[in-house]
């Protein structure tokens, strides 16, 4: 009887930035060589400023595979990133570097932000998250969502999406659960 225990992975739907105990999670569809999506962090790093302890941010994976080719590593990139809890240094890394996302820069990418693990890029050449991301891309079409960006405040999704727009969203939700948007 094998005694060898299964490596739990961290899943993106798992890795919450910003207070888990906070009221309203915007769940956010991205794609890592989009430059719609590098614009939208503009927009999250605003809101996550404004809506400190009130909002977190939970960021999902939807690589448009066949106009961005290295999307779908990218992503990998990043749950490899959060088995480390480097979640979020990796994303920021990855929208920063949207034209040079190569796996060789990826692995030089997790170097720099202080990832250890001596299997970094053997698990990304041989797709060891893959299965993740791809679970992220049904669950993005079961939404609905056709393009990245895509904003859910709550599971309610929102287009067009604003600094504006989302923090009236952001506001409407703290009211209907009796939390003064000012707080």
């Amino acid at each position: 009887m094998a005694n060898k225990k299964e490596e739990a992975v961290i899943e993106p739907k798992d890795v919450i930035i910003g207070d888990p105990k906070a009221l309203i999670t915007i769940m956010l569809f991205i794609d890592y060589e989009s430059k719609k999506s590098t614009q939208a962090h503009e927009i999250v790093t605003k809101i996550m400023n404004d809506y400190k302890g009130r909002v977190n941010f939970n960021f999902r994976h939807f690589p448009l595979m066949r106009i961005h080719q290295k999307a779908l590593k990218a992503a990998e990139a990043a749950v490899g990133a959060a088995q480390e809890g480097k979640f979020f240094e990796m994303h920021e890394m990855l929208i920063n570097n949207r034209k040079n996302l190569g796996i060789i820069s990826l692995q030089s990418y997790a170097k720099e932000i202080g990832i250890v693990n001596k299997s970094f890029l053997n698990n990304l050449i041989n797709g060891k998250y893959g299965l993740f991301v791809q679970d992220d891309l049904k669950y993005g079409i079961e939404l609905g969502v056709k393009e990245v960006p895509t904003f859910f405040i709550n599971g309610k999704k929102i287009e067009d999406v604003t600094v504006e727009l989302l923090s009236n969203k952001i506001n409407e939700a703290l009211k209907k659960i009796k939390v003064d948007p000012q707080a």
